[in-house]
């Protein structure tokens, strides 16, 4: 079967989907264990990513990759901010497991499992990268590396900063002020393992026949209200997510239950992160419907909630419509990275030292949907940062959907080639108020054009 016609038929099972849907948030790449950090502002999530192509039949990751949103429904893809190939005291090829980014004193720590290797550490001066490794070594220093996976990393009030992981068991250390350190003095050589039992975490059979509890992995560790929260997978294969919550860091934690049940479009794997942002309240998770359920294929998805008045959290739907109402507007007078997406169809976004994230693989039929558009008293002119090799193709701006109100037809002339930017424009109708837009590309056969920003003016 060849590309066209594989990405046609992908279209077509992805109709109903295109239609209603905000989840799953990216579309561009499989994504999973979301690890979403508020700084400024700004959601940035931090995702594992899962490869196109699955090696072996297992899960294949060779990366880190972020996101960003100011109204919760448009995602700036930031590329691949991390990869196995920072950490040169390892050879792993495969692993890239579910990370956690936090902020403190100007730097951001992206800590990160890697499967059979342990739990690492990276630092930047930005939440986008880059990243480089401080300590040239793993960061837990354990004798149990292929149960090190998913560190989950919280500051409290008092300034201390805790870190937990772990599968099948709990751990976690009291990271010292720098970060990629922590406090040796408690545990075992500074590790704390929890007392896995049924008050803590629930109660099941285990493998073994014997009691144990519904913790299995995936730990999203924070406080709220002066309540400690620990929210992770549960119940092994396949994985619904629980929680318990503590008055102390360390605990003792109590069971509390569970607050996503499975459902036919969630992965035999789930990973949550929890966080307030603009008075609100969101779950991201992952599933498998864009993979069409394929297990090793997931994406990150989010829900809006609200906690109960005691603290404690309901049950919550995962559903295709996601995050319904936007809690900020676009600007469209100044410039919009293409990159900048609330659903896609048919595309990638790629990356050069050059010119940045930017969004390819742009065929006939393909477009891009950004949601809460505010044009204020009007728009009269449409500008895009386009690179073709060919003329002929054609960006259609359109109101609300792909059928939409067509406003104007930017022509993308041949530039000289992929990678030769140059700004085209096209007149629109003028447009006021606040709107959802879809970019249809229209052309011929093949890759039509690269595409980097737009405005309007």
């Amino acid at each position: 079967m060849n590309i066209r016609i594989t990405k046609l038929l992908i279209s077509i099972s992805l109709l109903p989907l295109a239609c209603f849907s905000q989840n799953p948030i990216v579309q561009t790449y499989y994504t999973a264990d979301p690890a979403p950090m508020v700084h400024n502002g700004t959601v940035y999530v931090y995702t594992s990513h899962d490869e196109d192509e699955t090696v072996k039949n297992f899960f294949t990751m060779y990366d880190w990759r972020c996101y960003s949103t100011t109204d919760m429904v448009n995602w700036t893809d930031h590329g691949a901010i991390a990869s196995l190939k920072n950490f040169g005291w390892m050879d792993k090829t495969n692993g890239a497991w579910a990370p956690q980014c936090i902020g403190r004193n100007g730097k951001f720590y992206l800590y990160v499992p890697i499967h059979g290797e342990g739990i690492a550490v990276l630092v930047s001066d930005s939440p986008t990268g880059p990243f480089s490794d401080p300590i040239g070594k793993r960061l837990i220093d354990s004798d149990h590396v292929w149960q090190d996976i998913d560190p989950t990393v919280a500051i409290d009030d008092n300034g201390q900063a805790w870190l937990y992981w772990g599968n099948p068991k709990l751990w976690y250390v009291k990271l010292n002020e720098d970060m990629v350190s922590y406090d040796r003095s408690v545990g075992e050589n500074g590790i704390v393992s929890i007392d896995m039992t049924a008050e803590a975490f629930g109660s099941k059979e285990g493998r073994d026949g014997k009691p144990g509890t519904t913790y299995t992995e995936g730990p999203w560790f924070y406080k709220r209200n002066n309540l400690y929260y620990m929210v992770y997978a549960a119940e092994g294969i396949p994985e619904y997510i629980a929680y318990s919550t503590a008055t102390s860091p360390g605990g003792p934690w109590t069971y509390k239950g569970n607050i996503m049940q499975r459902a036919p479009q969630l992965a035999f794997t789930n990973h949550a992160g929890i966080i307030d942002f603009k008075g609100n309240s969101y779950i991201f998770y992952h599933d498998q419907d864009l993979s069409k359920g394929q297990g090793f294929k997931r994406s990150v998805s989010v829900e809006q909630f609200k906690y109960n008045a005691d603290g404690s959290i309901p049950l919550i739907i995962p559903t295709r419509e996601g995050v319904k109402q936007s809690v900020g507007n676009l600007n469209p007078y100044q410039k919009v990275e293409a990159e900048a997406i609330a659903w896609s169809e048919g595309l990638k976004t790629a990356s050069d030292s050059k010119t940045g994230v930017y969004v390819t693989k742009i065929d006939n039929g393909d477009y891009i949907k950004v949601r809460s558009v505010d044009f204020g008293k009007g728009a009269k002119k449409f500008e895009a940062s386009v690179a073709s090799a060919s003329a002929g193709s054609q960006i259609e701006i359109r109101l609300g959907s792909i059928d939409g109100e067509l406003l104007g037809v930017c022509e993308v002339k041949n530039t000289g080639g992929l990678q030769n930017w140059e700004m085209q424009s096209c007149k629109v109708k003028k447009i006021k108020g606040v709107h959802d837009l879809c970019f249809v590309f229209k052309g011929g056969g093949g890759q039509l054009f690269n595409f980097d920003w737009w405005q309007f003016k």
